[in-house]
């Protein structure tokens, strides 16, 4: 049986890595940084991007909820829809100061900002 959706389910993580940051206007907004998994479901937590930089020197890191983010297989990008000063203004880290991703405050926090939930966060 053939499907006129030609839209895969399942992509490497290393080409989503990638792919640009993009708003829904199409403008870039980011890079991706990596890709945080959720040990015991095996899903997508996270997508670390980086923004606000030059040149990849002073660039801050966001924790995006994977729920907040789609993947434009067309265009081959991700996308969120976020205005540039929303996402300077989110929870972020720099590069020596990861957050603990597993703490379910902080999660509650990043997913509360972004106004998604995630089906895998400890309650």
């Amino acid at each position: 049986m053939e499907h006129s959706d030609h839209r895969r389910r399942v992509l490497s993580a290393g080409s989503i890595s990638t792919d640009p940051v993009k708003n829904r206007s199409g403008d870039k907004i980011a890079d991706v940084k990596d890709i945080m998994i959720d040990l015991p479901t095996g899903r997508v937590a996270y997508v670390v991007i980086a923004h606000g930089g030059v040149m990849g020197l002073g660039d801050k890191l966001f924790a995006i909820p994977w729920s907040a983010v789609q993947v434009d297989q067309e265009d081959h990008a991700l996308v969120v829809d976020l205005a540039e000063d929303v996402l300077a203004a989110a929870p972020g880290f720099d590069k020596d100061n990861w957050p603990d991703f597993s703490n379910p405050e902080w999660a509650r926090q990043v997913h509360d900002y972004y106004g998604v939930e995630s089906d895998w966060l400890l309650t």
